[in-house]
């Protein structure tokens, strides 16, 4: 698969069979962060990796509202340290994250990148310590579902020559 067929391939997911997936998949997508560019190369980020179904089952109740994500196989949790790139840190999960879901593409999985969590109650749930923040969540599996590919606006509408106007 090509770079241009694996950006095609990854769409959000939000269905998930409940297969477990292999931990070297997992460990793909992990080192495929890892490896991610980010400002200065602080990578001011942690990820909670999280794989217990139970767990999975009490996150989803008292912190993500979508139901999908317990049938996720992993569920990476996202966060940022904005002491150590106060101006960058989002930025640069943004970028990880996306380094993530490309490489679940790739493998065959599906993803979807997740940012309507209730960010306090996962602080708390998973004990993150003060000066990290939740940013997102990725949970990752087997897909459920395959869906069409969504309307994309058209390069006029995207870019402009020199300035705005």
């Amino acid at each position: 698969m090509n770079l241009r067929e694996v950006f095609e391939k990854r769409k959000s997911i939000r269905k998930f069979t409940g297969e477990p997936i292999k931990e070297d998949q997992i460990k793909l997508i992990m080192e495929a962060a890892q490896i991610a560019p980010s400002a200065s190369n602080m990578q001011p980020y942690k990820f909670i990796v999280i794989k217990n179904d139970e767990f999975k089952k009490v996150l989803r109740k008292k912190a993500v509202p979508q139901r999908f994500i317990e049938k996720a196989a992993v569920i990476f949790v996202a966060l940022g340290n904005k002491k150590e790139a106060e101006y960058f840190y989002k930025v640069d999960i943004g970028i990880v994250v996306q380094h993530m879901a490309l490489q679940a593409a790739e493998l065959g999985l599906g993803s979807c990148w997740m940012g309507a969590i209730k960010r306090d109650e996962l602080r708390e749930l998973l004990k993150v310590p003060k000066g990290w923040e939740v940013v997102a969540i990725l949970p990752v599996g087997v897909p459920g579902q395959d869906p069409p590919a969504r309307p994309r606006k058209s390069l006029d509408e995207l870019f402009v020559n020199d300035t705005f106007q």
